[in-house]
């Protein structure tokens, strides 16, 4: 089974140059924990996350309707084609203890997989990746 086959599509991206409140509304409107950011052509540049905003604007002290994005994110983002095996999302999500991946085509977001697409997909390999993702937390 491939990435393509369990990610949801139609994923909601904040722009790099969008404050850190116009992410935190996204964030609270659809009930998510993470959005990809991407540049204006669409290309994934990042991901932000709930605790990005908290550890990196405003524990710090910094103003979320004066903070860019860019300036919190993650910069250095592991992803996936719509082509990639379930099974290699699996290690690369257990490896890099991340519980969702971008699924990116010729550079663009097409999608993500989580830990619960993989869950309702293949319970043994969520329950692994899980423990990975788990284990030796950073």
């Amino acid at each position: 089974m491939k990435v393509q086959d369990v990610m949801t599509d139609g994923v909601i991206p904040v722009g790099a140059e969008e404050t850190v409140d116009v992410a935190a509304r996204s964030l609270t409107h659809y009930n998510i924990g993470a959005l990809p950011v991407c540049d204006s052509r669409g290309r994934l540049c990042g991901m932000v996350t709930d605790r990005d905003l908290v550890t990196r604007c405003l524990a710090s002290g910094r103003k979320p309707e004066q903070t860019c994005v860019r300036e919190i994110m993650t910069r250095q983002v592991i992803s996936v084609t719509p082509q990639t095996s379930l099974q290699e999302a699996a290690q690369l999500m257990g490896n890099h203890q991340i519980r969702r991946l971008p699924v990116v085509d010729a550079g663009k977001l097409r999608g993500m997989v989580s830990l619960g697409d993989l869950a309702r997909r293949q319970e043994a390999v969520a329950a692994n990746t899980l423990a990975n993702v788990s284990s030796n937390m950073k």
